[in-house]
């Protein structure tokens, strides 16, 4: 592959208006903006400004550098710690060595500038004691291409010459930040230095030529790498060839709910599918047998993507998905088995318990890569480090050997007491996390106010409607809301076979399957019985009866494929216990669907697949089933106006109240929830009370 040089950004005029740590975050969301800089989430950046003491009104030498977690690219002015630089120097006179360095974290606190509630990271003294006012610290590709191979020293000298320097591997932490201030010192010539399987330090006493030097160091060395790879076929060419896309599509659509419904039986996972042309150039070469197996070299590509992947045993010369999806629990048993023994074979006496031991990274030849989280977006971002570690291993291979993270330091990295700690410090999660929800009619009224009530709860939602447009409309406005990773719009046709066929399949290929079906796509007609024809009859039915059948016959394909339950929701009628008169075939219909539900109830109990029902009546707020002749046809019927339906109907109900979308789908979410484990065959009617409809 041919490399795009990086291109600065720098806007003198912008930055000239700037302080000192506003250049600071300004070069940081510039060099993150960029994945060939450094992956999501990946390195940290810092300034040493003079600043004004807020106890003493002298001037005193602050750090800034970015604090624990967050993205450079996407960072703000909270995402920074500042620190003393005097107390940090300090600190020195505490360590005590490599044998107890994780102590020096927690002094990290007492050096904490004006306040600021960001916690510092562990890579704060690796910014502090080097002697430069900016640091930036990234991890490219093409860096660790170079930091992964067997001879990194000397491809490095090859590459750079005196002016980026060299350190062995050592993790992050006090000892390391000492040793780049050794070398610093020591080497004032450089302006920065590669870290063996890690990445790459660089400085300067200026905030624009640190971003500048960063960029040149990168180009240098992706330039280096493309001159020595060309013409060299990348790990050792092709061994299977690639499907075409829409059977990459399909087969990933069956593979992920079986992998999900293993690997989701203490919480559930959700899935991301990844089919860009540097994952199929690996998953179809020569190469992957050998390289799989090694892992990753980077310990930020290691955290979110485990000591290794699995690759699924899945031939594109001869795709019998059948053989490979029996294969998939035994393959799943036997990566936990040997996670489970890497656990025993490097754990300490004070290390943490084994945690999930299911592989997060899929690889499938001649498919592409699929990848396991507890949410969407952490499924995605584990995707795109693999794809940083799949650059890695090309480069490293293709100009010398390339090296994993030695397995005891992969291990001391994952179970980190502080990475544990960090781990222990995460917020509960939300009730439907990991959960994923399919709903029909989701650009209407009640559609649209579930499926934002099951994305507050954190579910992930495929919005399915028959009008494209108001389908648009809705997803943007939800995703705007809760973020594009868990919000996706299908256009469906409730009564039409192979869209609902299609509708389930890209939610597999989406998110991994489906947890929730909220079957909700309706309309409704009012003509006395010698009025109603044939035709009127039958779109009832079809839309309300054999829709339901049909998005009801997919879910359970999906639930039993995962084999972890699974709930049905339907949202009814009123209508369908209570008759109404002028209105034979839409209550007949909402009846047929109650019946059912009543039906799947009995079918799907041994599978744990729940079904209910939800009766809304007079919903007229945000319904798209009352915006034409409906309305004007049980206007009609009851001898009022538009105007005097609504306070017509809540005088109507017990509790004389109006019902409004928003109330229908917070029975639809106790329902869905397991707030309701233990009921199925139910049914809520939400209504404000109709004696008609009192279930007995």
């Amino acid at each position: 592959m041919t490399a795009t040089r990086l291109e600065s950004l720098w806007d003198d005029a912008k930055a000239a208006a700037m302080t000192e740590p506003q250049k600071l975050l300004y070069r940081s969301n510039l060099l993150g903006s960029d994945k060939r800089v450094t992956n999501y989430g990946g390195g940290n950046t810092s300034a040493k400004v003079m600043e004004t003491d807020p106890l003493t009104g002298g001037r005193v030498e602050v750090l800034w550098v970015k604090g624990s977690g967050g993205d450079i690219g996407s960072m703000g002015m909270d995402g920074f710690s500042t620190l003393y630089m005097e107390k940090l120097q300090a600190l020195k006179g505490r360590y005590r060595g490599v044998d107890h360095e994780d102590e020096m974290v927690g002094y990290l606190p007492h050096c904490t500038f004006d306040l600021n509630p960001r916690a510092a990271s562990i890579d704060t003294p690796l910014h502090a004691y080097v002697p430069r006012r900016h640091v930036d610290h990234v991890h490219s590709d093409a860096i660790i291409a170079i930091a992964a191979s067997v001879n990194s020293r000397e491809l490095t000298a090859e590459i750079f010459g005196d002016e980026i320097g060299w350190l062995p591997w050592k993790r992050p932490g006090f000892e390391l930040g000492l040793w780049l201030e050794n070398f610093a010192t020591e080497n004032p010539q450089a302006k920065g230095c590669v870290l063996e399987s890690h990445g790459l330090f660089t400085w300067a006493d200026d905030a624009k030529d640190c971003y500048l030097t960063t960029l040149d160091v990168i180009n240098r060395a992706a330039a280096w790498l493309e001159a020595k790879t060309a013409g060299t076929a990348a790990f050792g060419g092709p061994k299977v060839p690639t499907l075409p896309a829409d059977q990459r599509r399909a087969v990933a659509a069956r593979l992920m709910p079986v992998i999900r419904g293993l690997i989701s039986t203490e919480r559930h996972k959700v899935g991301h599918f990844d089919d860009q042309p540097a994952v199929l150039e690996f998953v179809g070469s020569n190469a992957l047998e050998s390289l799989a197996p090694l892992g990753t070299s980077c310990p930020d590509h290691f955290l979110r993507t485990k000591i290794r992947p699995l690759v699924v045993d899945f031939d594109p010369l001869n795709p019998d998905l059948d053989r490979t999806i029996a294969g998939l629990a035994e393959a799943v048993a036997a990566y936990r088995d040997d996670y489970a023994a890497y656990y025993a074979r490097c754990r300490h006496a004070d290390s943490p318990a084994l945690r999930d031991p299911n592989a997060v990274v899929y690889l499938v030849p001649g498919v592409g890569m699929i990848t396991f989280a507890l949410d969407k977006a952490t499924a995605r971002i584990s995707g795109e480090f693999y794809v940083n570690a799949i650059n890695v291993m090309r480069g490293a291979s293709s100009v010398s050997t390339y090296r994993g993270l030695p397995e005891q330091e992969a291990f001391d990295i994952e179970y980190w007491l502080l990475e544990e700690a960090k781990l222990q410090r995460m917020p509960k999660p939300k009730s439907l996390a990991g959960r994923v929800a399919l709903v029909t009619g989701a650009a209407g009224g009640i559609g649209s106010a579930t499926a934002d009530r099951l994305l507050r709860e954190g579910a992930c939602v495929v919005l399915t409607d028959i009008d494209a447009e108001a389908l648009e409309a809705t997803r943007e406005a939800l995703a705007a809301r809760h973020g594009g990773d868990v919000v996706r719009g299908v256009a469906m046709n409730v009564t039409d076979e192979a869209q609902v066929i299609r509708a389930h399949a890209e939610a597999a290929a989406e998110f991994g399957g489906i947890d929730i079906l909220v079957s909700n796509a309706g309309i409704a007609s009012s003509a006395p019985i010698e009025q109603t024809t044939l035709a009127l009859w039958n779109r009832n039915m079809d839309i309300l009866s054999t829709g339901y059948f049909l998005v009801s016959r997919e879910a359970f394909r999906l639930f039993r494929a995962q084999g972890i339950g699974g709930s049905v929701v339907f949202v009814a009628s009123k209508n369908g216990l209570a008759a109404s008169p002028n209105a034979s075939a839409y209550c007949t219909a909402k009846a047929a669907e109650i019946h059912l539900a009543r039906c799947l109830a009995l079918e799907g109990a041994e599978a744990g697949i729940r079904v209910n029902v939800v009766n809304p009546d007079a919903v007229l707020r945000g319904s798209r089933i009352w915006s034409g002749e409906w309305l004007d046809q049980r206007a009609a019927t009851y001898g009022t106006d538009k105007q005097g339906l609504e306070e017509m109907y809540r005088q109507r109900s017990m509790l004389k109240r109006a019902v409004l979308p928003e109330d229908v789908a917070e029975g639809v979410y106790f329902l869905a929830s397991d707030l309701s484990a233990k009921s199925t065959g139910n049914i809520l009617n939400v209504d404000a009370g109709n004696v008609q409809a009192f279930t007995r």
